[in-house]
């Protein structure tokens, strides 16, 4: 099973959208394998957001994201980080498709309800990132011959 790293942003919080698009997930057939809610602050996202640090921008978004606390998840399936960013959407919510998760609950290039790892690579350093290894549980849910065909988990 394959495990990504997704943030609700501190506007999912806000608008109290949290138990919506966690369902989402859990009912595509993703399960938790971590949850907890936490203050970022500037230090670790000057770190996860380094790709950025050259851009007019980046202080903007390290503000938005410090401006109340997140949702950390790790998420755990066959194919996730797919499956997870499909659910999402492009990050554009003005340009998201009805029926992902910023298509239907942003309206912005920035404030767009979530963050989810790009690759394998990056949710492995994302997950380390956000969760000390005693945070992460491994567990099999029930359902999984319900969820996938016997040689797909």
């Amino acid at each position: 099973m394959e495990r990504t790293l997704v943030l609700l942003k501190p506007g999912t919080l806000q608008r109290a959208l949290v138990g919506e698009v966690v369902s989402r997930f859990e009912r595509k057939g993703l399960h938790l394998a971590g949850m907890k809610m936490m203050q970022l602050t500037d230090a670790l996202l000057s770190e996860h957001y380094a790709h950025l640090a050259d851009k007019p921008f980046f202080q903007r978004v390290k503000d938005s994201m410090m401006a109340n606390p997140v949702i950390a998840l790790c998420l755990e399936g066959t194919d996730a980080i797919e499956v997870v960013r499909t659910l999402c959407g492009p990050t554009n919510g003005r340009k998201a498709p009805a029926g992902t998760i910023r298509g239907d609950f942003s309206m912005s290039f920035q404030e767009n309800i979530v963050h989810a790892s790009d690759g394998p690579d990056t949710a492995a350093v994302e997950i380390a990132r956000f969760f000390r290894p005693e945070e992460l549980f491994d567990w099999k849910p029930n359902n999984l011959l319900a969820t996938y065909a016997c040689d797909e988990y």
